[in-house]
């Protein structure tokens, strides 16, 4: 078997509890995903070189963390090799030549396993890699591990009974939020330079929020997919994470595709994107001074606890005046708690019914409530919330027509423990579902417009802030741009630029296998 399955790194190198992790000082894995590819195609730095300092890094970070679960280690060696001898050849086989990638392990990679988080499927190697993953494997990339995330990614909080929860990078014992947090995780530690998310109701946003790096949820099929179960709705994409704009930028170049296994896979309003995925590789520059500005805290309903509200105003202060006009308003997303909810369980109802039928054992407590959920709803219910979304766009379009970006807090409270299932209430107000403290992401995923978290220091807990910055219809671009433009602008600001996990510590802390509570649902 030419791949190497790996159960839990954490369990793994917990069977050597003397053996001393140590993080290199200055590793090549650390670097931008730009800055690598360039090094690889000038032959500076080798595919192999690159991948062993990513491996050393999992090695000596990991085991605190418990962000990445499965390793082709040899797999990845033999496609590192193989890129090395093309690149001395002067073969150029895409733009991520050689790149060690880390891929969700909600998403499908050939001859490595790929187990959801599910008991049911933790012995599942797929035959074939889903299209996302093709892409970036078709554009050089060494697809090297895979990523955890929640049972089925159910939840905003990373935690599955296989290989356990996933710790924040800033204090393990905190969440990694939900459901791309292993992504998230691994990229903040330095594991790797460019990592896969997928994003419903903030999956791949509230990660890079808690975490302290860059995630887009794209337009609704920019990322063309071939196995959503509900193809013609539009509340999950894949999307591309990284630490920075331009490496997510470049991901996105990849990423971005035609599939017409896909309904909604489409071309952009005014351009014609397909064929042409290098329209995404740089962000555009942008003028901020041209640009009219808009601000919410919380959507007008979302339950945004008071030490997020007061970072996003002392953040709004300082970027604000950089726009050409600012004023705080949000598009009416009246009723979208509700909306959500019932095409959040129609799906989970599509998806896991059968299970839920003849073997509810083997399912966790957040996607049996929602396969129930979804049980007691009336079709009179699914065509008022599929009416109430499209008033719900409708509102952007209008919104948009006066405002040209929009920002607020990408997640609604501070990282609370992993081992909280959900946060139960917001500053002492009970929350309606396991679900509604990611109302700010799903605020945006109901009118499908394309959203990015943005780093900006960190919170009064000293843990990392995201601002998610929304864009019109389309503007996936302009959303890049703005993005760029802000990291720029703030990237020499102690309080405001990435903050950066402290990796010596991690190094130093016992294994997270060894923490109470650690394989859900204990």
């Amino acid at each position: 078997m030419r791949f190497q399955i790996v159960h839990s790194i954490s369990y793994v190198l917990n069977s050597f509890p003397n053996w001393k992790r140590e993080v290199a000082v200055e590793s090549i894995s650390d670097k931008t995903a730009v800055e690598l590819v360039k090094l690889l195609k000038t032959k500076a730095i080798s595919p192999v070189g690159l991948l062993d300092s990513c491996l050393s890094r999992i090695a000596a970070v990991n085991p605190a963390v418990n962000a990445v679960v499965t390793l082709d280690e040899a797999g990845a060696r033999a496609a590192a090799k193989v890129a090395e001898a093309e690149l001395v050849r002067g073969e150029d086989k895409g733009p991520l030549h050689g790149l060690p990638v880390l891929i969700k392990d909600t998403q499908d990679t050939a001859g490595m396993r790929s187990t959801y988080g599910s008991p049911i499927l933790a012995d599942n190697v797929p035959t074939a890699d889903q299209a996302s993953v093709a892409r970036l494997r078709a554009a050089g990339a060494v697809i090297f591990g895979k990523t955890n995330t929640p049972e089925w990614a159910a939840g905003g909080n990373t935690r599955n009974p296989v290989f356990g929860a996933t710790g924040n990078p800033f204090d393990p014992q905190r969440s990694a939020a939900g459901s791309s947090g292993g992504s998230a995780v691994a990229l903040a530690c330095g594991m790797a330079p460019l990592a896969s998310g997928s994003d419903t109701g903030g999956s791949l946003r509230n990660p890079a929020g808690f975490s302290g790096i860059v995630g887009i949820r794209p337009s609704y099929g920019l990322v063309a997919s071939d196995k959503r179960a509900h193809g013609w709705s539009c509340l999950s994409t894949d999307g591309p994470m990284a630490r920075n704009v331009a490496d997510t930028a470049l991901m996105l170049s990849v990423m971005a595709s035609d599939d017409p296994r896909d309904p909604l896979a489409y071309t952009l309003p005014g351009e014609a994107v397909r064929g042409t995925p290098a329209r995404w590789a740089v962000p555009p520059t942008v003028d901020l001074r041209k640009l009219r500005l808009a601000f919410t805290e919380d959507f007008g309903f979302a339950p945004t606890e008071a030490l997020i509200r007061r970072a996003f105003r002392a953040r709004v202060a300082r970027i604000a005046p950089l726009f050409a006009g600012a004023s705080e308003a949000t598009p009416d997303c009246s009723g979208a708690d509700e909306t959500f909810a019932v095409l959040r369980a129609s799906l989970f109802l599509t998806q896991h019914g059968k299970n839920y039928r003849e073997r509810p054992e083997m399912l966790g407590p957040n996607v049996r409530a929602n396969v129930e959920e979804g049980l007691s709803y009336s079709l009179e219910d699914f065509s008022r919330a599929a009416a109430n979304q499209t008033r719900i766009y409708r509102a952007y379009q209008s919104f948009f027509a006066a405002h040209d970006v929009l920002i607020s807090p990408t997640i609604t409270l501070s990282p609370r423990r992993w081992s909280e299932l959900y946060p139960a209430e917001i500053d002492g107000v009970a929350t309606k579902s396991y679900f509604h403290w990611l109302a700010l992401a799903y605020a945006v995923t109901l009118a499908g417009h394309p959203a990015l978290s943005l780093p900006l220091g960190v919170d009064e807990n000293g843990l990392p802030f995201g601002l998610q910055i929304v864009g019109p219809r389309g503007g996936d671009a302009l959303v890049l741009g703005v993005a760029a433009a802000l990291e720029q602008a703030f990237a020499d600001d102690a309080e405001l630029r990435r903050p950066l996990p402290d990796l010596d510590k991690l190094a130093a802390l016992p294994p997270l296998a060894q923490a109470p509570g650690f394989m859900a649902w204990d």
